[in-house]
């Protein structure tokens, strides 16, 4: 559970920081997300968990 917990705290940082550092360009690009597709949020979503998978596998010795 710590290491879930630890796991769960640096996603939170990661994805925060983009947020803090750019705020204006974040908005802009959330902009640009609202005007894609839904079939094409769906791909890039899918490619990310899979590549997010992808990494947990590595990490944990393969």
């Amino acid at each position: 559970m710590d290491f879930f917990l630890s796991v769960m705290g640096m996603v939170m940082v990661v994805e925060g920081l983009p947020y803090f550092a750019f705020p204006e360009k974040m908005k802009s690009w959330v902009k640009k997300i609202e005007a894609l597709n839904d079939k094409s949020l769906r791909k890039l979503g899918l490619t990310l968990m899979v590549l997010g998978v992808f990494f947990v596998y590595l990490g944990t010795g393969g």
